[in-house]
C-alpha cells in the first residue's frame, strides 16, 4: 500500500520522510490529496483547519486510510478522529518504531492509538462482572489469563512484564495467542470484550 504524506509543517514532513524512506511520497496541497486512492495517508492535525469530519469522510471514499499525527495530542481529539472514520491517532514526532508499528497495524486492517491513549481509552470502560469475564477467558491458560486481568486494565505490555517479571517479548507472546483464541484484534478489542 502507497504512504501519502502530507502536512503544513515542513519539519515533520521531513521527519516522516527519514522513516517512511522511499516508500512514500509528499503532496503538498491539501486539495491534491481528494484524488488519492487506496493508499495510506498520514497527516498532521493542524492541516486539516477545522474540517477534520468534511476531509477524512472526503478521503476515505477513495479507499483510503487515515493515520491522523498531532504535535499536541489529546484523548479527545483522538476519540473525535476515530469516529470520523480516522484509522489512527498520535504524537507527531513519536519514535520510528511507533510510527513504523502504526503504519503495519493500518495495513493490515487495524486501528492503531499510541500505546497510552489505548490504556487511557481501556480505563475509561465501564466494568462488567467478574463472572462474565471468567467464562469469556476459560479456554486461556493460567499465565493468559494473568495477562488478560492486566491488559484490560490498560496496563502496556511493558507494565505486564514488569508486573510478572517476564520478558516483553513474552507479554507480545501471550497477548498473540490470546488475542487469536478471544477472536480479536489488538489490546482495544480485548478491552471492549470483557469491560
Amino acid at each position: 500500500m502507497q504512504i501519502v504524506l502530507h502536512s503544513d509543517d515542513i519539519n515533520l514532513l521531513d521527519y516522516w520522510e527519514s522513516i517512511c524512506k522511499s516508500k512514500c511520497i509528499t503532496v503538498d496541497n491539501i486539495k491534491d490529496l481528494q484524488v488519492v486512492r487506496n493508499s495510506i495517508i498520514i497527516i498532521n492535525y493542524s492541516a486539516f483547519k477545522n474540517k477534520e469530519k468534511k476531509i477524512i469522510l472526503e478521503l476515505k471514499e477513495n479507499a483510503n486510510s487515515i493515520l491522523v499525527l498531532h504535535r499536541v495530542p489529546d484523548i479527545d481529539s483522538g476519540k473525535q478522529l476515530l469516529s470520523f472514520g480516522a484509522n489512527g491517532y498520535g504524537n507527531a514526532l513519536m519514535k520510528e518504531h511507533f510510527l513504523l508499528s502504526a503504519i503495519d497495524a493500518i495495513e493490515e486492517g487495524m486501528i492503531w492509538l499510541h500505546p497510552e491513549f489505548t490504556s487511557a481509552l481501556i480505563n475509561q470502560m465501564p466494568l462488567k462482572k467478574e463472572k462474565d469475564i471468567s467464562l469469556k477467558i476459560a479456554p486461556l491458560s493460567t499465565r493468559e489469563k494473568e495477562v488478560v486481568y492486566l491488559l484490560k486494565d490498560g496496563a502496556t505490555y511493558k507494565q505486564v512484564a514488569e508486573e510478572l517479571e517476564i520478558t516483553p517479548r513474552t507479554v507480545k507472546a501471550h497477548a498473540s495467542s490470546i488475542y487469536t483464541k478471544l477472536q480479536v484484534k489488538d489490546r482495544l478489542s480485548l478491552a471492549l470484550l470483557l469491560k
